[in-house]
C-alpha cells in the first residue's frame, strides 16, 4: 500500500504549501546576497529536483519493501537539503522582526518612513550555518559511519571471582547490516575488535534492519572476530522482522530462524532467555541473555526469570538486554541481583555532542539512559552507541562504538 493511501490529500497540500513558503522565504536571502541570474536559477533547479525525488520516494514507500534504501534516501534528503533551510529561516525571521520593529518605531516618530532593507549579514550567517549543517550530514554519510571508536571502561563488578580480575569483554551492538552495501568497508572495525584481544565478545542485538538475508554477505567478515571464551548474542527489536510485510506468520518465523543460523555461522551463540557459564580455576562468571524487552510498541519477549534459573543470587552476573528501558523497569528491581546490564538500541540517535564533559543528543528526551555507564540502586547499566546506522545512513558527533570492558 502506498504511503499516500494513509495520508489525506488536504494534509499533503498543507505540507506542500509549507515547503513552498519555506523556499520562497529563503529565496529572498539569495536575492539579498546576489543578483546573479544563474545562481538564482541554480537554486530553484536544485530545490525542485530534491523535492521531486523526495516526493517520489514518499509516495512510493511501502511496508512491502523490505529494503531500507527508500527510507535512507528520504531521510538523507531531508537532513541534507531541507532541515538546514529551517535554520536559515530562523535567522531571516530575526532579521524581519528587527526590520518590522524599526519600521514601527520610525512610523511613530516621523510622517515619512521607509521599510528597511534586509540585512546582508544575517542572510549570509543564516545561509552559512545552513551550509555547515548540510556539510556535517554529508560527512556523516560519507565518513562518519565508519569512524569506529574503542571506548575502554573499567568495571568493578561485585562478587567477581579472583580468576576474572582483568577479564576483557568487548561489546558491540546494533550492526544493522542492511544499511551497508560493502562488507569490506567494515574490515577496519573488525580489526579494531581483534586488536583488543578480548576474552569474550557480546553482541546486544539488531544485527539486521528487517530480514535475515541482509546479514548473509557479512557472515565471513564477522566470523573473523576472535575471542578466547566465545561470542554470545541476543536479539533486538529489528531482528524479529516486525517492520515489514510477510505473506504468512510461518514466513516471518522462518526469517528469524534463518537469522539465528546465520549468526551461528558467524560464530555467535544466541541466548534466548537463558545463560552460559564461563569457568576458570573452578570459579564462575554467568553471562545472561534475554530477548528484546522494551516499552510498547516494542516487543516484550524478555524473560529474566528464565535466564536466572539455577544461578545463585550472590554470583557475578552480566546481562545482555537490547533495550535499556528493561534495566529501569525490570532488571534493577529484580531480586536475582544482576550486577551489570549491557544494552544498545538508542544509537545515540547518530547525532549529537559526545565530548568528555558535554554529552547531548535528542534521543535523551526519549531515553534518559542513552550512552555510557549508569548506576541505580546498586546496579549498573552500560548503553553502547551502536556499531552501525539505521534510517539516516550516517553519524554526526556520536561515533560508532566498540566497547572494551575490563573487569575488576
Amino acid at each position: 500500500m502506498l504511503f499516500l493511501n494513509g495520508l489525506c490529500k488536504e494534509t499533503f497540500f498543507i505540507i506542500a504549501a509549507i515547503f513552498l513558503f519555506l523556499e520562497v522565504y529563503i529565496y529572498q536571502a539569495i536575492r539579498t546576497l546576489t543578483d546573479n541570474f544563474w545562481i538564482k536559477i541554480g537554486y530553484w533547479a536544485v530545490s525542485l529536483a530534491v523535492y521531486g525525488i523526495f516526493a517520489y520516494e514518499v509516495t512510493h514507500f511501502s511496508k512491502a519493501d523490505r529494503s531500507m534504501m527508500r527510507a535512507q534516501i528520504m531521510i538523507s534528503l531531508f537532513l541534507v537539503f531541507i532541515l538546514p533551510k529551517i535554520f536559515i529561516v530562523l535567522f531571516l525571521l530575526i532579521d524581519d522582526l528587527i526590520r518590522i520593529f524599526g519600521y514601527l518605531i520610525g512610523l511613530a516618530g516621523s510622517s515619512e518612513n521607509h521599510f528597511p532593507e534586509r540585512r546582508k549579514f544575517l542572510s549570509l550567517v543564516g545561509l552559512g550555518l545552513g551550509g555547515v549543517l548540510s556539510a556535517l550530514f554529508i560527512d556523516g554519510i560519507t565518513f562518519g559511519k565508519y569512524r569506529h571508536k574503542v571506548r575502554k571502561v573499567r568495571i568493578n563488578l561485585k562478587n567477581l571471582p579472583e580468576s576474572f580480575k582483568g577479564y576483557k569483554i568487548v561489546q558491540i551492538s546494533d550492526v544493522h547490516s542492511g544499511s551497508f552495501s560493502d562488507p569490506s568497508k567494515l574490515e577496519h572495525a573488525i580489526n579494531l575488535i581483534n586488536e583488543q584481544k578480548p576474552d569474550l565478545v557480546l553482541f546486544t542485538g539488531d544485527m539486521v534492519n528487517n530480514v535475515a538475508d541482509e546479514f548473509k554477505p557479512f557472515i565471513p567478515l564477522f566470523s573473523k572476530i576472535k575471542a578466547k571464551d566465545g561470542k554470545f548474542a541476543v536479539l533486538g527489536n529489528h531482528d524479529y522482522g516486525d517492520y515489514v510485510h510477510w505473506t504468512s506468520s510461518a514466513e516471518k518465523q522462518q526469517n528469524l530462524k534463518t537469522l539465528i543460523e546465520y549468526e551461528r555461522q558467524a560464530g555467535f551463540d544466541m541466548l534466548r532467555n537463558e545463560h552460559r557459564i564461563i569457568e576458570k580455576n573452578g570459579e564462575r562468571l554467568y553471562i545472561l541473555g534475554v530477548e528484546n524487552w522494551g516499552l510498547k510498541p516494542f516487543p516484550q519477549f524478555g524473560r529474566l526469570d528464565n535466564a536466572l534459573k539455577n544461578i545463585p543470587d550472590s554470583a557475578a552476573k552480566i546481562l545482555m538486554s537490547h533495550d535499556p528501558t528493561h534495566f529501569d523497569y525490570v532488571v534493577k528491581k529484580h531480586p536475582g541481583n544482576v550486577q551489570l546490564t549491557l544494552s544498545g538500541h538508542t544509537h545515540g540517535m547518530q547525532f549529537g555532542l559526545d565530548l568528555k564533559n558535554i554529552k547531548w543528543s535528542p534521543v535523551q528526551y526519549k531515553y534518559p539512559k542513552w550512552a555510557d555507564l549508569y548506576e541505580s540502586e546498586g546496579k549498573m547499566l552500560y548503553v553502547n552507541r551502536g556499531f552501525g546506522v539505521l534510517a539516516y545512513p550516517g553519524r554526526v558527533g556520536v561515533l560508532p562504538e566498540i566497547t572494551l570492558f575490563e573487569l575488576a
